[in-house]
């Protein structure tokens, strides 16, 4: 139902054996397929009032894209012959990010990626050097040519909890620096994390809270006390968005009003509930699978795609390994950068209680 930007180039690369007539065909479709989607992703993930409007325009764009997709089911046949016949002479290459320019590298990565394009990362661990086997360096960039430098995260030093800095430069990774965006802190289990951004501590903010430090998500590991092996699940709870598209920010003023604690009293207020994927048993490689459409090519505990309950289909952020150190990272909107970058740092922070 909603066809992204990346996935799309991957599949007209695939076909380049059809007519020219055929690709411009292809291309009325995707235009047409992603208009349609798009109005249904923005009124999933609005939390105000103006949401029920939009549900009955919503229930039209499914049954359209529902019908588009019948329509595709005999071409998608022949792909899929076409790729039994055609295994094992080429290797399948993993589809860059598109083209995403910005100005302001701090307002990009704190703005929702835009509605309609997956935006394609690569997370890389460097565990170098005697302190780093500790605390590794993190970086995350765009997976295009250029390698664009978006965040860096590392693990902070003699915390009681699990604290991790995001930086907008990898050679500034301090609390006071000018290029601090955000931190990551978990619970003493390490089965709960927030995520903040680079604004003030509720009690050193103004009255009105409005230089107040944002609670950007929360990320929830279902704890496993009887040590049974399986896939790990998650939750993650992110702000809502209003009907411009834009984040309803949240800034409470105790750890007692946080993101964390009113989803746990299902106080769910303008915010959205997200969840891992439930990978399928398959019997041939004897593991649980996802499918991540080539861009996850190694198995690991850490691999997870992201989505919303009421749109298993619709792929919120992915993640997976395709290297011992270096992972591929995927997100879409409402989420933004540093929540994306954030909850990818949670998955490598060591839980004794979910493994």
């Amino acid at each position: 139902m909603f066809q992204i930007n990346g996935d799309k180039d991957s599949k007209s690369k695939k076909k380049a054996a059809k007519s020219d007539s055929d690709e411009s065909e292809e291309e009325t479709k995707s235009t047409k397929s992603k208009k349609k989607s798009t109005a249904g992703t923005s009124s999933l993930f609005t939390t105000s009032v103006d949401k029920d409007k939009d549900k009955d325009k919503d229930k039209k764009t499914k049954k359209k894209a529902k019908a588009e997709q019948s329509d595709d089911s005999d071409s998608e046949k022949e792909e899929k012959s076409k790729k039994k016949k055609g295994k094992g002479k080429k290797k399948k290459e993993r589809s860059p990010s598109p083209e995403i320019e910005f100005d302001n590298l701090e307002k990009f990565v704190m703005e929702p990626a835009p509605q309609g394009v997956t935006v394609k990362c690569r997370v890389t661990r460097d565990q170098r050097g005697m302190d780093k086997g500790f605390y590794p360096l993190y970086y995350f960039q765009l997976d295009n040519e250029k390698k664009t430098f978006l965040l860096a995260g590392r693990k902070r030093k003699k915390c009681a909890t699990s604290n991790y800095l995001i930086s907008i430069d990898a050679t500034d990774l301090s609390r006071g620096g000018e290029n601090f965006v955000g931190k990551l802190r978990s619970n003493l289990m390490g089965t709960k994390f927030t995520v903040f951004d680079n604004a003030l501590n509720p009690d050193r903010a103004l009255p009105d809270m409005s230089n107040a430090r944002q609670e950007m998500a929360g990320i929830i590991y279902e704890t496993n006390v009887l040590g049974m092996k399986g896939p790990r699940r998650m939750t993650v709870v992110i702000p809502g968005m209003d009907t411009n598209n834009e984040r309803v920010p949240l800034r409470p003023r105790s750890d007692l009003d946080g993101l964390l604690i009113r989803h746990q009293n299902r106080r769910m207020e303008n915010l959205i509930e997200l969840q891992n994927k439930t990978p399928v048993w398959n019997e041939d490689s004897s593991s649980h699978v996802l499918n991540f459409n080539g861009r996850v090519t190694q198995a690991s505990i850490k691999n997870f795609q992201i989505v919303h309950s009421k749109d298993p289909d619709y792929i919120v952020m992915q993640f997976g390994r395709i290297a011992d150190d270096i992972f591929t990272l995927d997100y879409n909107y409402p989420m933004c950068a540093l929540q994306a970058f954030a909850i990818a740092l949670s998955s490598f922070d060591g839980k004794i209680a979910c493994e």
